[in-house]
């Protein structure tokens, strides 16, 4: 076993010292002075050879060979220091085991000296240098990964910061751009403002003229409206305030119907059920026909047009007679359920339109052409006798245009197209034979109960095939199949296309529905007392008219069988529901003999 040993020694008789003590097992070199000096391990095979020979023989050769052994130490040397360049604890670890490989060997000889405890101090103090220093190299090592460690995290953060440098600097210049082009339209839009302003204030400026030269013109036209109704004694005029009292405030639960012109309301005026017809609030260009409407109507009386009672010319209003069973166009659809008119109704309504359209295209001085004349315009009061009403587009004819004349007026065509004269509408000529046209439409719907549109058609339609039984409204089953017939017709000649081939409504019209009129009229009185059989006739129990009335304790008549029936199993009133004081029933010979006339009259008029 060969040990090296390579150390620089601070005494100079060191090396003797070693070379003395050193067992005979190692081989020893020493480096001192830049020399050499070594001694080899007897080999144990060589028997009698002196130590001594071998110790000089291996100082000569050391002697000798000095120079050589000093390259192998230098070579040596270096290569050390590389090696413990790379790797000091791998050096370091050797270096303990050859120290420990050693120590055994050499343990005997040292351990007689005083230098062994010396030595062997040095030794560990060396070992506890070399691994102060390897420990202090492990530490730098983890100090410099960790500094290592740092700089890579300072350089990502630099480059972290130096990208959010960047992108402030382009938000920052895309903010300047966007700021310029907001400044660019803020200076614009501001020029548009001024410009909008300077429009606007010019603007103001000619609405409020118009509004001033719009105020004037109303007072004026209340003025007249004022002086109209100072001068006409004719009808009552009515406040504002009791016109909102009346209407409640015009509340929707007062209200009956609403057009073109206006809302109308049911309410009491005077202990008298009137219908307020109220002009809307912005409709002023309506004013002109409320003064017409007000001036036609004051000079009319007629049984057969709706009667103007008073007027409001503060807020526009007119007062009619109330019409209790509303308009025809919602008793031929029998509107909220009500039954639908008999045959000789419609009949009657017939001739009653004619005659008040008559009264009207004979007015003196000029004629009267009501130019809106449609079943919504013709009311119905509580015994089903039919007015016209709504004549607030009715014109004074002061010049009529003959029949076979047409001529074409620039006039402003009002009124309701199903219902308008067809040369009326072409020309702009209105005749007193428009409103023909219009009739003639009405007494076909009165036949049919059918929607106006195509219904001139479908009626020659069905005279010319032979079913115009097929045509009349099935609800009611027994049409006079003759004399309706008969109606059709007259309506048809009526509602022709060209005024000239229409029939002349006095002269023509009427006589034939006046006919028709009396054979309707015959059947009504019937229907009539049949309709209004007076309640009290009537038994509360049996709900059949009473043949021996007689009076109980409640104070109610009822039939005598009747009541002796319900008193023998109950002793309450039929009527109340109280318990009745006695039983004793008293004959209403009053009663009796009411009914008793009653059924005559009714039998008189069947005979």
């Amino acid at each position: 076993m060969h040990l090296q040993h390579v150390r620089k020694l601070k005494r100079p008789d060191v090396p003797s010292t070693v070379l003395k003590f050193a067992p005979n097992t190692c081989n020893i070199y020493v480096v001192a002075g830049h020399k050499l000096l070594t001694k080899l391990e007897n080999s144990l095979s060589l028997a009698g050879t002196s130590a001594g020979h071998d110790t000089q023989r291996e100082y000569r050769e050391g002697a000798d060979g000095i120079d050589s052994m000093e390259l192998h130490c230098d070579s040596v040397e270096s290569k050390s220091n590389k090696t413990l360049a790379e790797s000091p604890k791998d050096i370091s670890d050797q270096s303990l085991q050859a120290y420990s490989s050693g120590g055994s060997s050499s343990s005997t000889l040292l351990e007689d000296t005083p230098r062994t405890d010396q030595l062997r101090d040095e030794i560990e103090q060396m070992q506890i240098e070399l691994r102060t220093t390897l420990e202090m190299y492990d530490q730098a090592c983890g100090d410099l990964v960790q500094v290592q460690n740092q700089v890579q995290s300072l350089t990502s953060e630099c480059l972290e910061e130096a990208r959010r440098v960047n992108d402030v600097v382009n938000r920052e210049e895309m903010l300047r751009k966007f700021v310029a082009e907001k400044r660019q339209k803020y200076l614009e839009v501001t020029k548009e403002v001024e410009v909008s302003k300077q429009l606007f204030a010019k603007e103001a400026h000619e609405r409020h003229k118009a509004e001033l030269i719009a105020l004037i013109e109303t007072f004026k036209k209340q003025e007249t409206l004022d002086a109209l109704f100072s001068r006409d004694k004719r009808y009552r005029k009515y406040s504002r305030d009791e016109i909102e009292f009346a209407t409640e405030f015009f509340s929707d639960a007062k209200k009956i119907g609403e057009g073109g012109y206006g809302k109308v309301y049911r309410c009491t005026l005077d202990n008298t059920p009137v219908a307020i017809k109220v002009l809307h609030t912005d409709a002023c260009d309506k004013k002109q026909e409320f003064l017409r409407e007000v001036e036609v109507l004051s000079q009319l009386r007629h049984p057969y047009l709706v009667l103007l009672l008073a007027a409001c010319p503060e807020i526009g209003c007119l007062v009619y007679e109330y019409m209790e069973n509303g308009s025809l166009e919602e008793r031929l659809s029998c509107k909220n359920g009500t039954p639908p008119l008999p045959w000789f109704v419609r009949f009657r309504i017939a001739c009653e339109v004619a005659s008040g359209l008559a009264f009207l295209h004979s007015s003196k001085p000029e004629p009267i052409v009501h130019r809106d004349l449609k079943p919504g315009n013709i009311l119905l009061d509580r015994n089903y006798v039919s007015k016209i009403g709504d004549v607030g587009l009715a014109e004074l004819m002061s010049d009529v245009v003959p029949d076979n004349v047409t001529e074409y007026r620039d006039t402003i065509i009002a009124g309701t197209l199903c219902y308008m004269d067809p040369e009326y509408q072409r020309t702009g000529t209105v005749r007193p034979k428009s409103d023909v046209y219009a009739f003639g439409i009405i007494v076909l719907q009165l036949l049919t109960a059918r929607h106006p549109k195509g219904l001139i058609m479908a009626v020659e339609n069905a005279i010319q095939c032979g079913s115009f039984r097929d045509i009349l409204d099935n609800s009611i089953s027994d049409w006079p199949l003759a004399e309706s017939e008969d109606l059709a017709r007259i309506a048809l000649r009526c509602s022709n296309l060209r005024c000239r081939d229409r029939p002349d409504l006095e002269l023509e019209v009427l006589p034939i529905l006046q006919k028709l009129r009396s054979i309707a009229d015959s059947r009504f009185q019937l229907q009539k007392h049949n309709m209004y059989t007076p309640n009290h006739y009537f038994c509360p129990i049996l709900q059949e008219i009473m043949n021996d009335p007689y009076i109980a304790a409640d104070g109610f008549t009822y039939e005598h069988i009747a009541i002796k029936t319900w008193l023998e199993k109950y002793s309450v009133s039929p009527v109340t529901r109280l318990k009745l004081s006695h039983t004793i029933l008293i004959p209403n010979n009053t009663l009796r003999s009411s009914i008793q006339n009653w059924r005559q009259g009714i039998t008189s008029l069947s005979s």
